[in-house]
């Protein structure tokens, strides 16, 4: 049976600034609880031969997988169709402004010099589907809040991206055999079209 562990990075600086963060060049990386949390996981996951680790560029998930498994020589690789919603101008903004932007209302409605929350469903759809392809038996994915709601609620046959799962926490492992992942896929591009 193949495995695939999917996890929101650890506590990031901005995150605790209550700041949205869409661009891998401005990410500020994982505050000290953070780096706690992405500890927390490696320990909880350090009875599972771990055979290839993917996050995406942003620095948050790279060190988040770095402290996960620190110690242990796995492979590991960036997917940058993992990277956090595309927000363009918004980058930076408070997560309220975020919450109350039109793009946000509308999942077909690209944020103002990105995409739309729909685009980045899509993305994500298909760098799980790349990860299916993949031969490794267990693969631990890195990755950012949506992608990892998304896929559980998707992979529950939810009829809704943001439910009835709400909050990804951070650091936290979900579990998917092949077939849920592969679900998760198919029901996330359904939701999206």
């Amino acid at each position: 049976m193949r495995l695939f562990v999917l996890a929101r990075h650890g506590r990031s600086v901005l995150n605790l600034k209550r700041i949205v963060n869409g661009d891998p060049l401005h990410d500020l990386g994982l505050a000290p609880q953070g780096i706690e949390e992405a500890q927390e996981l490696g320990r909880q996951l350090s009875a599972i031969p771990v055979d290839l680790a993917v996050s995406s560029q942003f620095p948050r998930a790279v060190q988040t997988v770095d402290a996960a498994l620190e110690g242990r020589d796995i492979p590991r690789m960036l997917d940058e169709d993992l990277g956090d919603i595309r927000i363009g101008s918004l980058d930076g903004v408070t997560l309220d402004d975020y919450h109350h932007s039109a793009a946000r209302a509308d999942r077909n409605l690209p944020f103002p010099d990105g995409e739309s929350l729909n685009d980045a469903a899509r993305r994500y759809a298909d760098a799980f589907e790349r990860l299916l392809a993949r031969p490794e038996p267990v693969t631990l994915v890195v990755c950012h809040e949506y992608p990892v709601r998304y896929a559980v609620n998707a992979a529950a046959g939810s009829d809704e991206f943001d439910a009835p799962f709400r909050e990804t926490p951070n650091a936290t492992p979900y579990l998917f055999d092949e077939p849920a992942l592969s679900r998760a896929v198919t029901r996330i591009r359904d939701l999206a079209s």
